[in-house]
């Protein structure tokens, strides 16, 4: 008599589970958002010569690279006398914009070398 009791509880209790699962659902949304779509922007055309060119190298004061940036650009100046070096600092860390420097170097310059660290 135990053993058929048994089984109707067990019944009773897997309904029961059942319905409490349906009623306990909840919507979990991702804290991540919706990403953006990534907008490809093609490298500039390789230049053909340096010659008579101006080339800004730009620092952005990634931690312990300055002494590397001041290299290479002592370095380029003498192996391309003809080329026009600008040396110049980003404003602020890798992270932060520059647009006065973009500005200028969009207008003035032909190419750039950007030391972004290691």
């Amino acid at each position: 008599m135990i053993g058929p009791l048994l089984g109707i509880l067990a019944a009773v209790l897997l309904a029961w589970n059942a319905l409490a699962a349906d009623t306990a659902k909840i919507t979990v949304l991702n804290p991540r958002g919706i990403q953006p779509p990534i907008r490809l922007i093609p490298m500039a055309p390789r230049l053909d010569t340096l010659d008579g060119k101006t080339i800004y190298i730009v620092d952005t004061k990634y931690p312990l690279t300055a002494p590397f940036v001041q290299e290479v650009f002592k370095v380029m100046k003498e192996k391309y006398p003809k080329t026009t070096w600008i040396f110049r600092e980003k404003l602020g860390s890798y992270f932060d914009d520059d647009p006065k420097l973009w500005a200028e170097i969009k207008e003035k310059g032909q190419g750039m070398i950007m030391a972004i660290g290691h």
